[in-house]
């Protein structure tokens, strides 16, 4: 059994949008010691002030996604799989303001390690564009570089920068020896631009190149010193906004309500841990949530939240088991029992942090390459687990939400994208209404 070149096209747009050893001792305590270091011009903040997590995105393995024939078929990468003498800048939008903050640098699932040369981050006007009166150069350790070793991450040291919540700000970073590409994501398409030599503080940069994945830079923080919530919401394209352009994630639609609503009584940040195509149980469009999920929710700076939905893409993938050409090891088998096992572990896994954690119940997906008779029947098993739940802090019943009222199975008209699996824009806003604010101020 073959997919059809139109749902072909669909998981390609889910994976393209959403749908990344005495020296190597030395560089991994270097990237330790980077992050304990705060600027010495700088007065020492108040006791209660801490970073919290203001922006953030889940990282993948660039090889296992070039490796995709899908994701081959439809990402062009000029200039080849490397950064040489080049700067790279890549927009976002923090859920969290602050008049301070430090810059995230991955080398999760690079070889070798990686040499920022040079950085900065400012407020943008547009694009790739930025206000030169807001830029400010980074500094690591007090240093204009940094070297991050293979598997490390690094935050820049702190400087001053006023942001608003949903403001956007551009990274820059410059890299003048060849830096393989390695750690990607795909959380802000038609966000990330490189240009030759380095161009960390040009107001617009020269000859710029659009890229089709975002690199290395993976996260804001933001510090304060009033009480602030962090939520992760932790899933697959569904979290990490797979449907028509332009439709904003249901966590980025979440986050607006959270600061429109006169009901907050306290600034919430709201973080997308989505990658689209992600699995629960087995690595494949990124590595599958339960590897994950320790770095990507829990590991965030200051998390108190974390909205789980995960699921569709393990049952969903179960049609496909046996067919000709697609042998599937027997560990690999989705069945609910080890869905609802691998998100029990998920529980444990808050509980044992001290996060609260709230799990999303499974969308309808009839009508799709994904469905069947057994498949709809695991996934109202897996949905009546979680609805059974009393070990969490809340149950999202997205399924409710999201499904047709004339036939449960599908997805409501009003809410379907068209693929019968990715909900729209309206989608989105109903499933972001259907978070209790309440719960994420607890």
């Amino acid at each position: 059994m073959k997919l059809g070149s139109h749902w072909l096209s669909v998981l390609r747009q889910g994976v393209l949008r959403h749908a990344v050893a005495a020296v190597g001792f030395l560089l991994l305590a270097a990237a330790v010691a980077v992050q304990a270091v705060q600027p010495t011009a700088r007065p020492r903040q108040p006791a209660e002030a801490q970073w919290v997590a203001g922006w953030a995105a889940a990282p993948m393995d660039f090889r296992e996604l070039s490796a995709n024939p899908l994701f081959t078929a439809a990402a062009p990468r000029p200039g080849g799989d490397a950064f040489r003498g080049q700067t790279v800048r890549q927009r976002f939008e923090p859920a969290l303001g602050g008049e301070r903050v430090r810059v995230r640098f991955s080398n999760r699932f690079g070889k070798t390690p990686l040499r920022v040369a040079a950085a900065s981050v400012a407020r943008s006007t547009g694009g790739g564009a930025i206000s030169p009166s807001t830029l400010r150069v980074l500094r690591f350790g007090g240093r204009g570089s940094v070297v991050v070793a293979p598997g490390a991450e690094v935050f820049s040291d702190g400087v001053d920068l006023k942001i608003e919540a949903g403001q956007a700000v551009v990274a820059s970073a410059f890299f003048d020896r060849a830096v393989p590409f390695a750690t990607v994501h795909l959380q802000a398409p038609d966000a990330s631009w490189v240009a030759g030599g380095n161009a960390i503080a040009a107001a617009t940069l020269p000859d710029a190149a659009p890229l089709a994945l975002n690199h290395i830079v993976t996260g804001l923080d933001v510090m304060t010193s009033q009480p602030t919530r962090a939520v992760v919401a932790f899933g697959d394209s569904i979290t990490a906004g797979g449907g028509e352009a332009g439709d904003g994630s249901y966590p980025d639609l979440l986050a607006t309500r959270l600061r429109n609503s006169s009901a907050t009584a306290q600034p919430v940040s709201v973080l997308n841990a989505g990658i689209g195509g992600n699995r629960l149980l087995v690595d494949g469009i990124g590595p599958n949530g339960l590897s994950r999920f320790a770095r990507d929710a829990l590991g965030q700076a200051g998390v108190t939240h974390v909205i789980v939905l995960l699921g569709t893409n393990d049952i969903g993938r179960s049609v496909f088991v046996g067919l000709p050409g697609r042998p599937t090891p027997e560990h690999e088998v989705a069945t609910a029992q080890r869905i609802t096992d691998g998100l029990q572990q998920l529980v444990k896994q808050a509980r044992a942090k001290g996060v609260k954690i709230l799990i999303g119940t499974v969308p309808p997906f009839k009508n799709t390459p994904y469905w069947s008779e057994t498949s709809e029947a695991m996934r109202g098993e897996v949905n009546r687990w979680i609805r059974s739940r009393q070990d969490v802090d809340g149950v999202i019943d997205f399924d409710a939400i999201l499904r047709n009222p004339a036939d449960p199975m599908t997805l409501n008209p009003l809410y379907d994208n068209g693929d019968h699996l990715h909900p729209n824009k309206a989608g989105h806003a109903a499933m972001a209404a259907a978070v209790d604010l309440r719960e994420l101020q607890e």
